[in-house]
């Protein structure tokens, strides 16, 4: 008998009040830079329309910092601040990886800072 509170690879099931709860939003790559000590982590300023954050992202194997810059990404905006290498990050760069590769994603057209994903 199927247990229908997980998915098929065992992953717990979510309600829709869980996702609702995620603050996703379009951002702008306002500038981009290597974290010193890290070989992974990019320190980025992100625009969110009516705000700038600094993010901590550990893309950096396999993004340029310069590539970054101007670019639209979605990140979760209400994620709880913490400390990367002596950094604030105040969100979290939403990237799917398949185990050898990553991909930052991206809104299909250009909208603005700010806008929320649903």
């Amino acid at each position: 008998m199927r247990d229908f509170s997980k998915t098929a690879s065992g992953m717990e099931l979510i309600g829709l009040e869980d996702f609702l709860r995620l603050d996703l939003r379009v951002a702008k790559v306002l500038s981009a830079e290597k974290v010193e000590g890290s070989e992974k982590l990019l320190k980025l300023r992100i625009s969110l329309g009516d705000e700038e954050r600094t993010i901590v992202a550990g893309i950096a194997k396999y993004y340029k910092a310069e590539d970054l810059v101007g670019k639209k990404i979605i990140v979760l905006a209400n994620l709880k601040p913490r400390k990367l290498f002596g950094i604030e990050s105040q969100g979290m760069l939403l990237a799917a990886s398949d185990g050898e590769t990553l991909s930052i994603l991206v809104p299909e057209r250009d909208i603005k800072e700010g806008s929320k994903v649903s």
